[in-house]
């Protein structure tokens, strides 16, 4: 008897420890299925992006890019901003397949997401 009680008195704590677990095998972590965050901000405001919208207009709702490019063809700059919209590295560093490319012409936003980036 005097042992059985030492067994539930050792084990207890451990069982009862153990129920307040999380573990997670397989699927994403809190902070990529989280509802807050730079990733879900970035994604909530570029849903609702306008083509045409003006440059000035874009840069002052979703804030500084992670990724800013300018280059020029046909005679044209086009402008490419990258913002974080998800991740796949839990690295600490953001990569531009970790975001989403807005593309400018003439100061407007044109398009936006990597097949648009494809067909510029």
């Amino acid at each position: 008897m005097k042992k059985s009680l030492l067994t539930i008195a050792l084990v207890a704590p451990l069982v009862l420890g153990l129920s307040a677990c999380s573990i997670n095998i397989g699927g994403e972590d809190s902070y990529h299925s989280s509802k807050h965050g730079e990733e879900y901000n970035n994604r909530q405001q570029i849903a609702n992006l306008r083509v045409d919208t003006p440059y000035v207009e874009v840069v002052n709702r979703m804030g500084v890019a992670a990724f800013n490019e300018t280059y020029e063809k046909n005679g044209e700059t086009i402008q490419v901003l990258y913002y974080r919209t998800q991740r796949k590295h839990s690295d600490g560093m953001t990569t531009k397949d970790e975001c989403t490319p807005l593309i400018f012409k003439g100061g407007l936003l044109k398009s936006w997401g990597d097949m648009a980036l494809t067909q510029i």
